[in-house]
C-alpha cells in the first residue's frame, strides 16, 4: 500500500509542476500579447493561469493529505 501511496504521490506532484509551469509559460505569451497591444486575449490567458494556479494549489494540498496519510489509495486487487 505505501508504494501506491508513492506512486500517487509522485503523480499529483508531477501534475502539479506541470501546471505551475504551464502557468509561467502563459504570463509569457500574455505578456508579450500585451505588449503587442491584444489586451482582450492577454487578459483571457490570465483567467486561464488563475485557473491554473487554483488547480496547483489544490494538487499540492492533495499531496499533503497523502503525506500525512489521510487520503490513501487502495490496490484494487485487495479490495
Amino acid at each position: 500500500m505505501a508504494s501506491n501511496n508513492h506512486t500517487l504521490r509522485r503523480d499529483l506532484q508531477g501534475l502539479a509542476a506541470d501546471l505551475k509551469w504551464s502557468a509561467v509559460e502563459l504570463v509569457r505569451i500574455a505578456d508579450r500579447l500585451s505588449q503587442a497591444g491584444n489586451e482582450p486575449d492577454a487578459q483571457a490567458l490570465h483567467r486561464m493561469i488563475a485557473m491554473f494556479q487554483r488547480e496547483e494549489s489544490k494538487l499540492s494540498s492533495v499531496v499533503t493529505e497523502i503525506v500525512a496519510g489521510r487520503i490513501v489509495q487502495i490496490d484494487e486487487a485487495s479490495v
